[in-house]
């Protein structure tokens, strides 16, 4: 199994206390040393549009780069790309959409501008030699639109893969997906494209994010993107929980006795390691269970 971390990124990028590139280089740093196979840094994208991601080429310069880990780092152009490439960065993500009004308020284009304009980084990227990586957002419905038919969802992710992406993630960006729903699409998904090139990104935001990973995993799917502490919200559902806590994706998976690589109370300790800077507690249902734990054992020995 492969956990793809993205709290760096998605989670910080949706935080409203500015945190320090010290901050995130240590939180990094932890991420590695947990054994994280994949982490997203950050994204190089305007400073003006998104402010918390204004320091991605310090951050980049400032982290410790461990054998076995990838770090990766959104890309929205050429632009990004030529900044990525400079910070050395090895591999890259872009960010399409499934549904046309999200497409248009988030990135002011359509799904096809936005495929054109992809085209181009993701050829770019690998003449270069970087490894690519897309989303897709709002595969499981839209805030604008309501419902994304899964015919649609199927025909963008293999547009991507042809357009040489190595791995697209099947988006859930506003938490409304449900078992059910995530059988329907995931079967179609394997059946047109395989299961090796496909990841899945689900938002806990009514609480379903856990059971639709059980969903998906009776499909083969292998890798699922996460977030230390659960990091990040949903900015369609202000003040819901957003990303899938990394600690209780690893804890479910550990207990299927699937092999991670990862060390589930070291990525506890770098979330925590964090939390002040946050000025809130972590929304990660382990994490939280577990300091529980510990104040009742450290009450007791009191």
């Amino acid at each position: 199994m492969t956990v793809y971390e993205v709290g760096p990124r998605d989670g910080l990028q949706n935080e409203a206390a500015p945190v320090s590139t010290a901050d995130k280089a240590a939180f990094v740093n932890r991420l590695s040393a947990a054994g994280l196979p994949a982490i997203e840094v950050s994204a190089f994208v305007s400073p003006a549009r998104v402010p918390a991601m204004a320091d991605a080429d310090a951050l980049f310069a400032r982290i410790d780069r461990r054998p076995g880990t990838r770090y990766a780092a959104l890309v929205p152009n050429l632009k990004g790309l030529d900044r990525a490439r400079a910070a050395g960065v090895t591999e890259i993500a872009v960010f399409a959409a499934a549904s046309e009004t999200f497409s248009r308020r988030n990135i002011n284009q359509s799904i096809d501008e936005s495929l054109q304009t992809y085209s181009g980084v993701i050829r770019a990227a690998r003449e270069a030699g970087l490894k690519v990586r897309a989303y897709l957002s709002t595969s499981f419905g839209c805030p604008f639109e309501g419902d994304v038919p899964a015919a649609r969802v199927v025909e963008l992710i293999g547009r991507l893969l042809d357009l040489g992406a190595d791995e697209v993630s099947v988006s859930d960006t506003i938490g409304v997906a449900h078992p059910g729903q995530v059988r329907h699409v995931v079967r179609d998904l394997t059946a047109a494209h395989g299961v090796g090139r496909l990841a899945l990104h689900f938002h806990d935001t009514r609480g379903t994010a856990l059971a639709n990973v059980l969903a998906a995993l009776d499909f083969g799917i292998a890798t699922f993107d996460a977030s230390a502490g659960g990091l990040g919200g949903c900015p369609y559902a202000p003040g819901a929980t957003g990303n899938l806590a990394t600690e209780d994706l690893l804890y479910l998976l550990h207990g299927l006795g699937l092999d991670t690589g990862v060390d589930l109370e070291a990525v506890c300790e770098a979330s925590l390691a964090l939390e002040p800077a946050l000025g809130h507690r972590l929304p990660s249902r382990y994490v939280r269970a577990r300091q529980a734990s510990r104040a009742r054992e450290a009450h007791g020995r009191g």
